[in-house]
């Protein structure tokens, strides 16, 4: 990893820590085993409001206030470019847009088959109500769905983000392959690393979770961030 995507990631985090305060930073890190329990291949919208409200209470945004819409895969929900403080996440995953004081998140129907990816798009659009919705950010700044995804880190949901960063399963269908999100295993990585450096964690139990290419490139952050504060 460069020099300057590293130093990207920690001006950003501590960027985000003077947004959201210590409380956001040092607050629980969210496992599927806090959120995906008892998750089935027949959970509906019912299960995804519970999901969407759990994730909106470790992010501290206002649940009471989202309007939550499942779409057909690949289906446009009136979110378009016209339609502003709207976004897209890669994949078609999720959608969000502001209405006035209401915020609008969509996900695709397909993502409740993979529910760590619809964890993490939920976290991501969430991500954008509290930078975009909040109006902490442009929606014309240059890396605002970049910082979207680390905001998802200092919340609470980065194990969620960095493992949906790339998903190889199969279907019905055959051996897919899967990438949401704009930073990559290795910048997830990096930026949890910095975080549980911040937070003063050596080997935090909740990186097991981690799928293990952003474990390993957690642990690389940290053995270097321990070498370069010793």
């Amino acid at each position: 990893m460069s020099e300057k995507a590293r130093d990207w990631v920690e001006t950003s985090v501590d960027l985000l820590r003077m947004e959201f305060g210590d409380a956001a930073l040092f607050g629980e890190v969210l496992t599927p085993g806090d959120l995906l329990a008892g998750w089935s291949p027949r959970s509906d919208l019912g299960d995804v409001e519970q999901l969407l409200q759990r994730v909106c209470a470790r992010m501290d945004a206002p649940h009471a206030s989202i309007d939550l819409r499942l779409t057909d895969d690949g289906a446009d929900p009136g979110l378009g470019g016209t339609v502003p403080l709207s976004s897209r996440w890669s994949g078609e995953a999720g959608h969000y847009r502001r209405e006035g004081d209401r915020f609008v998140v969509a996900v695709s129907r397909g993502e409740l088959r993979t529910p760590m990816s619809l964890t993490a798009t939920l976290a991501h659009e969430v991500g954008h109500v509290r930078l975009l919705g909040e109006n902490r950010i442009s929606p014309d700044q240059y890396d605002q769905e970049q910082l979207t995804d680390l905001a998802t880190v200092v919340l609470g949901l980065g194990v969620f983000s960095a493992n949906a960063a790339f998903d190889y399963h199969q279907d019905s269908t055959g051996w897919r392959t899967q990438r949401l999100g704009y930073l990559g295993e290795q910048l997830f990585g990096y930026a949890l690393a910095y975080v549980a450096h911040c937070r003063g964690e050596h080997a935090p139990a909740w990186a097991a979770h981690l799928d293990t290419n952003p474990r390993t490139y957690m642990k690389q952050g940290l053995r270097y961030l321990r070498a370069r504060d010793s």
